[in-house]
């Protein structure tokens, strides 16, 4: 008993214990489909980012900073909203930390090399990623506050995987080849449709649209579209990838 309990003493004197906790509870907020693979990285991460080094030391350089920023912001999907909401908090406190040349805080420059860093690389076409910047990113030098950094976050995620399904959309239209351009138009007015709620924030919008765009909508759409029997050209991946991007960034409201 005495032997168990020291060795309890030592773990918990050591900080592993509470360092194990927060690994597990990272790994039942994430749900990866690898667990092991993603305890392995995140430990790897703890060990790179410095944690449980000498007080006082200067924090970690740029790169390395934003490379731990990403990391959190990946670590949960953006549904899951209080596990993404708390990886964002630490991401936000990754990159605000001052050190023996800068201050605390996050300046817009920082700021939107990470959002760049979120979007690529990644399925959204560029127009888009540039469009959806510059409704959220700050000037250079302005202090970035949680909210905003936290909007700004979520809207490049979302971004990127309305860019990934709308792509997935595209291929089951298209087969193997090029997608009939009645199909892709019928698809992108559905799409416009479920986007149009402007009553909701942001996610729910999407996840609204998806549901809108399930099988059920999809079929009705397309059968709408087949009515007309009109000869139709095709539309390329890329065309119909930076419509539907584009339907998407719309309806971001800019950062004031």
């Amino acid at each position: 008993g005495g032997e168990l309990g020291g060795e309890a003493e030592f773990l918990l004197q050591a900080g592993v214990t509470a360092m194990v906790r927060e690994a597990l509870l990272k790994v039942l907020e994430a749900r990866p489909e690898e667990p092991v693979a993603f305890l392995a990285d995140y430990f790897e991460k703890l060990v790179l980012s410095g944690a449980g080094g000498e007080a006082g030391a200067e924090p970690p350089g740029l790169p390395q900073r934003l490379a731990r920023a990403l990391w959190y912001v990946r670590l949960a999907h953006h549904s899951h909203r209080p596990a993404f909401s708390s990886n964002v908090a630490l991401a936000y406190e990754c990159l605000s930390g001052g050190g023996r040349r800068r201050r605390p805080g996050l300046d817009g420059r920082v700021y939107s090399e990470l959002l760049r860093r979120v979007c690529r690389p990644g399925p959204a076409p560029d127009e888009a990623v540039s469009a959806l910047l510059q409704k959220v990113q700050c000037r250079e030098h302005e202090a970035v506050p949680l909210d905003v950094f936290r909007y700004g976050v979520l809207s490049c995620a979302v971004l990127r995987e309305f860019a990934a399904k709308a792509g997935a959309l595209y291929d089951a239209l298209g087969g193997r080849g090029p997608a009939d351009k009645r199909l892709c138009q019928a698809v992108l007015r559905a799409l416009e449709e479920a986007l149009a709620d402007g009553d909701l924030p942001l996610p729910a919008r999407y996840l609204a649209a998806g549901a809108k765009l399930g099988p059920d909508g999809l079929a009705l759409a397309m059968d709408r579209a087949l009515r007309e029997r009109k000869l139709s050209a095709a539309m390329s991946r890329e065309e119909f990838l930076r419509k539907a991007a584009a339907l998407f960034v719309a309806k971001v409201k800019p950062v004031d």
